[in-house]
């Protein structure tokens, strides 16, 4: 009769003190972390939603230019709200890359020094 042997219990990672939270909170290297995100999330999130209330205003102030055909039964109105959609998954795409190349790595030296207790 075989007996299964738990498995190795891993260690306890350091949790951080308040005191910890709130040097890291205050050190350069975490407000590199915080202005490389923001000087990429707040433009591209202004510039979107400049971009939607304009196709809204459009739709509804100037139903003549909206209604315009480009091919066939597509027109102005179609092309531009399927462009929201290609430009909200655009944007998901390079942030995520953005997030992979800048912010994670970043983070991930902040996490780890905290955890280690470095």
């Amino acid at each position: 009769m075989a007996t299964e042997t738990p498995p190795p219990a891993k260690p306890r990672a350091h949790l951080p003190s308040t005191e910890e939270f709130s040097e890291v909170q205050q050190s350069a290297e975490f407000g590199e972390l915080r202005r490389s995100h923001r000087s990429f999330a707040f433009p591209l999130t202004i510039g979107f939603i400049a971009w939607y209330l304009l196709y809204v205003l459009l739709s509804n102030y100037a139903g003549g230019f909206m209604g315009t055909k480009v091919a066939g039964n597509v027109n102005v109105a179609l092309v531009l709200g399927l462009a929201q959609f290609l430009t909200t998954f655009l944007i998901a795409w390079w942030y995520a890359r953005h997030a992979a190349a800048d912010l994670d790595p970043k983070a991930e030296a902040i996490k780890s020094r905290m955890e280690g207790g470095a």
